[in-house]
C-alpha cells in the first residue's frame, strides 16, 4: 500500500483522487474576490451567513461568495471548477427550532441555574434582553427571596424569554412547594426542574395547573417544564404523564380541575429534559457522548408507547464551555444546549471577585466531589473547586464523622475540638442555636426530628456549614475564602484554556450574553469547516480553531 502523502493545500496541488470537481457546473466571476490565502479564508468563513463556493484556483483551493455558476460546457474563458458549496449556517439556525418557538428565545439555548442566586436576576435579564433565556438559581433561596427576583424579572421581561429553577428538596419538601405554589401564583411559564430523582407533588402541582384546552381542541401547557436528569429510570418518569397519584391528590384538593386532570393523561411531565453529562454541582459524572445518544433512545421509545402530541426534547449540559462542545452536543442530535459552570465566572453572576478570580485560574483537573447540603443524610455528592479552597476535604471529613458515630455526643473530644477550631470556627453548641433560629422559620418540623433523634442534630449542624460554605463564596465572606463552596466542572478549565491569550483570560471581561455568543458563533463556523471535509474538502489546519477576538453583541 502506498503512504498517504501529507497536502498543504497552500503550497501543494490538492490530490485529484480526493477532490473531484463538480462535473456539470464552473464558477465565473472576479477572481479577484476569492480569498486562498489562510486568512482570506477564516475571514470568509466568518462570514456564517453567506453561503461559499469552494472552487479550484491556479492548483490552490479559493473561497468565494457571489459570481455566477454557469454550465461547464460555458466557453467563457475564466470559468473555474467548482469543489464544493459550504452553506450558510447561521448561529440561530443551530439545534432545533421547535426549541426556540417554544420557549420565544433566538438560540437554541438556556443558561442553566445555580443556585443561591449565583445564576442571578442580573444574568437573566442580560441574556432575556439579548433574546437568549436564562433560569434564575432559586435553590436554597427563600420564599421572600424567590418572590423579590421574580418581581425585578418580571418587570425587566415582561415578555421573557426567563426560566426559574425548582430544586428537589427531600429533606425540606415544604420548601420546594411553596415555591412551585409561589411560580404557579406568579404565572411563571417555565420551570427547570432540577435533581429529582421521582416526580413529587409540588412539581406536579406547578406542570398540571398550567393546562388547558383551546377552542380548537388542543392541550395547551402553560407550565413548561425542563428536567434536568442524567439517569435512565428519571428520564423515564419525566417522560411519562403525571403518576395518577398524584393526580388525584391534586384533584381532591382542589390544586387542579377535573379537565387538567383528564388533559394531564395526554401529556408527558417535561417539554424538555436536559441530560446532565460531568458538571458542576449535582453529578453522576458520566460522558455527555453516551448519554445523549441513550437517552434519544430511550425518548423514541416513550414516544411510540405514548404517542404525545409534541415530542419532548433531548438537550444536553455539562461540558458546554467551548463551540466545539456546542457543535458536538448538536452533532450528536441535542436539540438545545446548556451552560453552567462558566456562566458563574461571568460579571453578572451572583458570586465574589474572589470566586471569579480562582474560577478564571481553573485547569480541567481542579475539581472534586463534596457531600452536599440539600442531600447530605444520603451521601449525595456534588462537584466542586478544589483550587484555592479546602472545602472538599473538610466537608468529606463531617460525612465520614456523620457516618461513624450517631450524636455528636460519642464523637472523641480530640476530634470535636479540632472540628470546632478548623472548620466551624465557633462551638457545637452556637452553632445549633442558629440552626434552631433558621429552622424555626424555614421548617419547623427538621426541628422535631432533631430534638428526637441527636444523628439528625449532628447532620443539621454539620449541613450548617456546608450551607454558608457556599453563601460565603457568593458574598466574599473575609476570612472564610478557605471553605467558599465553589460548585465547578471540569468544563470551566477548558473554557479558561480556549480563551487563554484573548481578551476573555481576563475575569473582569467575561459577560454571559458576550460569551454565549461565541460559543453559538465558533460553532457555526465549526459546522463550516465540517461541511468542507463532508465533500472531502480539507482546508489548512490553523483555521480549525475559533477564538474570541472581541466583544460581539445582538
Amino acid at each position: 500500500m502506498m503512504p498517504v502523502r501529507s497536502i498543504t493545500y497552500e503550497t501543494d496541488a490538492p490530490p485529484s483522487s480526493t477532490l473531484r470537481p463538480w462535473s456539470a457546473l464552473k464558477w465565473c466571476g472576479n477572481i479577484q474576490t476569492i480569498a486562498s490565502e489562510a486568512a482570506q479564508m477564516r475571514a470568509s468563513l466568518l462570514q456564517i451567513d453567506q453561503p461559499l463556493w469552494v472552487i479550484l484556483l491556479e492548483e490552490k483551493i479559493g473561497l468565494v461568495h457571489g459570481g455566477e455558476v454557469v454550465p461547464a460546457s460555458s466557453m467563457q474563458s475564466e470559468s473555474l471548477p467548482i469543489l464544493g458549496i459550504i452553506p450558510a449556517i447561521p448561529w440561530e439556525s443551530l439545534g432545533d427550532p421547535a426549541f426556540r418557538h417554544t420557549y420565544h428565545t433566538r438560540a437554541s439555548f438556556y443558561a442553566g441555574a445555580m443556585a443561591g442566586a449565583i445564576a442571578s436576576e442580573d444574568l437573566v435579564i442580560s441574556l432575556g434582553k439579548a433574546g437568549l433565556m436564562g433560569s434564575f438559581g432559586a435553590g436554597g433561596c427563600g420564599p421572600s427571596r424567590i418572590e423579590a427576583a421574580i418581581a425585578r424579572i418580571q418587570e425587566a421581561l415582561p415578555n421573557g424569554p426567563y426560566a426559574f429553577n425548582l430544586l428537589n428538596s427531600p429533606n425540606e419538601p415544604r420548601l420546594e412547594q411553596r415555591a412551585a405554589e409561589l411560580y404557579v401564583q406568579k404565572n411563571i411559564p417555565v420551570v427547570e426542574a432540577s435533581a429529582y430523582l421521582d416526580i413529587t407533588y409540588a412539581l406536579a402541582h406547578y406542570r398540571l395547573s398550567g393546562l388547558e384546552l383551546t377552542s380548537e381542541g388542543k392541550i395547551q401547557i402553560n407550565h413548561h417544564v425542563i428536567a434536568k436528569i442524567s439517569r435512565k429510570e428519571v428520564a423515564s418518569r419525566f417522560l411519562s404523564p403525571a403518576p395518577d397519584d398524584l393526580v388525584n391528590r391534586l384533584l381532591e384538593e382542589g390544586k387542579i380541575t377535573h379537565q387538567q386532570a383528564e388533559l394531564s393523561r395526554y401529556i408527558p411531565m417535561a417539554d424538555d429534559i436536559t441530560v446532565e453529562a460531568d458538571s458542576g454541582g449535582h453529578t453522576d459524572n458520566r460522558p455527555l457522548v453516551g448519554l445523549i445518544p441513550a437517552m434519544i433512545t430511550l425518548r423514541d421509545q416513550m414516544q411510540s408507547r405514548f404517542a404525545y402530541p409534541q415530542v419532548v426534547r433531548v438537550g444536553a449540559a455539562g461540558g458546554i464551555s467551548t463551540p466545539q462542545a456546542v457543535l458536538a452536543a448538536f452533532t450528536l442530535g441535542a436539540a438545545y444546549v446548556t451552560t453552567g459552570s462558566i456562566n458563574q465566572a461571568c460579571a453578572e453572576a451572583g458570586t465574589s471577585e474572589h470566586t471569579r478570580n480562582l474560577l478564571a485560574q481553573a485547569e480541567m483537573a481542579d475539581v472534586a466531589m463534596a457531600p452536599s447540603a440539600d442531600m447530605f443524610e444520603m451521601g449525595v455528592k456534588v462537584q466542586v473547586l478544589k483550587r484555592g479552597t479546602m472545602f472538599a476535604p473538610r466537608a468529606s471529613k463531617l460525612y465520614e464523622i456523620y457516618s461513624r458515630y450517631n450524636a455528636w455526643d460519642e464523637v472523641p473530644q480530640t476530634e470535636r475540638d479540632r472540628l470546632e477550631k478548623t472548620i466551624f470556627k465557633r462551638t457545637f453548641d452556637e452553632i445549633w442555636s442558629d440552626t434552631v433560629k433558621f429552622f424555626t422559620e424555614r421548617d419547623p418540623t427538621q426541628l422535631v426530628r432533631a430534638e428526637k433523634d441527636p444523628h439528625q442534630k449532628m447532620a443539621l449542624v454539620f449541613r450548617w456549614y456546608l450551607g454558608l460554605s457556599s453563601r460565603w463564596s457568593n458574598t466574599g465572606e473575609k476570612g472564610r475564602e478557605m471553605d467558599y463552596q465553589i460548585w465547578c466542572g471540569p468544563s470551566m478549565g477548558v473554557f479558561n484554556e480556549w480563551v487563554r491569550g484573548t481578551y476573555l483570560e481576563q475575569p473582569s471581561n467575561r459577560h454571559v450574553v458576550d460569551i454565549t455568543l461565541h460559543l453559538f458563533t465558533g460553532a457555526a463556523y465549526l459546522s463550516r469547516l465540517q461541511a468542507a471535509r463532508l465533500q472531502g474538502i480539507y482546508l489548512p489546519d490553523n483555521l480549525n480553531r475559533y477564538s474570541p477576538e472581541r466583544p460581539l453583541s445582538i
